[in-house]
């Protein structure tokens, strides 16, 4: 009897302590988030290369889950989050602290400048490094002015290039930010356009927004005057074919069921496919310009006007470009502080008769502000 008096007592005993317990934890506050944090400026400017460390800071030792996202990704669960932008353009950095008082918010707007290489007094005023020489098939390819040799003739100073027929391009880096000046044009190309016949190529720019000196960001198209015309085309793509003899012209085919050859001419003998692209066929891409200004009716006297503005090899004396008339693929208009890279193709796909193929010549690719 005394045995279960004292097991009685024992369990009662117990129950208390639980019940008691039970009392002491349902009593503990739950302390609302008191945050400070480091940085309380909203909005942050930076730079490619640039890094700023934020932080929320515990005020009253509330106990709380925390989360950092940059736009809609989580990247971080500490009182911490180390910034190190790779690209430039405009950021929304969130801090949200919860527990079952309430929800505390921060939201930063981080806006990153592409990194600037500014103009040194070893700047040069023209290109400085051949990136890629891809012509298409034409009757000076393989022999100068359509040779490697031929592309880098032009850096650092004029010389000559051709580009060969349509989608044939060539592309270059300045040793410096080309700067896009406000209602200005930055830089000029140099071709051998006359007044009655151009060869207009398109024009491409780059601006290096990962700052690793690589041509590895987005090309954006220079609009000119004949973006908008009737004929033009932005997702245009042709495949030439490698003949199987070096007497025979390069036909091509393009993604809109069209085929054709770059012909042969009687007075350049040599191989118009080029001689260092080992496959027996590649594809170039980019935009085709309108062919409105040519006139063929008389043969002997085939003339091609030249585009309003806009384009390489398309006015005497040179081709004035601004910056500000960049834009993307759907053809919206994009703000670039400066470019680093550029790229000319020719835009026409054209046979001129006696004259050959219609194709870009580039003789020089010279930042303005340098040749003031």
């Amino acid at each position: 009897m005394k045995r279960n008096q004292n097991f009685l007592i024992a369990a009662f005993l117990g129950f208390a302590l639980v019940l008691s317990s039970c009392s002491e934890d349902d009593s503990v506050e739950i302390l609302e988030p008191q945050i400070a944090m480091s940085i309380e400026e909203n909005t942050q400017q930076l730079s490619v290369g640039d890094s700023m460390v934020f932080s929320a800071v515990n005020q009253n030792n509330a106990v709380y889950e925390e989360k950092w996202s940059l736009g809609d990704n989580v990247v971080s669960n500490t009182n911490t989050y180390l910034f190190e932008p790779t690209h430039s353009g405009d950021y929304k950095l969130y801090y949200e602290a919860s527990n079952a008082t309430t929800t505390f918010n921060y939201e930063y707007t981080i806006h990153v400048a592409a990194k600037i290489r500014p103009i040194t007094e070893a700047s040069n005023a023209y290109v400085s490094q051949l990136i890629e020489y891809l012509p298409a098939p034409g009757q000076f390819i393989n022999k100068n002015p359509g040779n490697i040799a031929s592309a880098e003739s032009i850096i650092g100073k004029k010389g000559s290039v051709t580009l060969g027929a349509w989608g044939g391009a060539v592309s270059y880096a300045f040793d410096h930010t080309v700067i896009n000046n406000a209602d200005e044009d930055d830089f000029i190309i140099y071709g051998n356009a006359s007044s009655t016949f151009s060869e207009p190529g398109v024009i491409y720019v780059m601006q290096d927004e990962n700052a690793n000196g690589l041509a590895d960001d987005t090309w954006y198209e220079i609009k000119g005057s004949a973006h908008a015309e009737e004929g033009t085309l932005r997702d245009y793509k042709v495949t030439y074919f490698r003949p199987e003899t070096v007497e025979g012209d390069v036909a091509w085919e393009d993604n809109k069921g069209n085929t054709g050859v770059v012909l042969k001419s009687a007075f350049h003998k040599q191989a118009y496919y080029p001689e260092w692209i080992t496959e027996d066929s590649y594809t170039i891409s980019g935009t085709l310009l309108s062919d409105m200004n040519i006139d063929r009716s008389n043969p002997s006297m085939i003339t091609s006007a030249p585009f309003d503005y806009g384009y390489a090899d398309n006015t005497p004396g040179g081709d004035k470009i601004n910056i500000a008339d960049a834009v993307d693929e759907a053809g919206n208009a994009v703000h670039l502080s400066g470019i680093d890279f550029i790229k000319i193709q020719t835009g026409i796909q054209a046979n001129m008769g006696w004259l050959g193929e219609l194709s870009t010549e580039v003789a020089g690719v010279a930042d303005l502000s340098l040749l003031n």
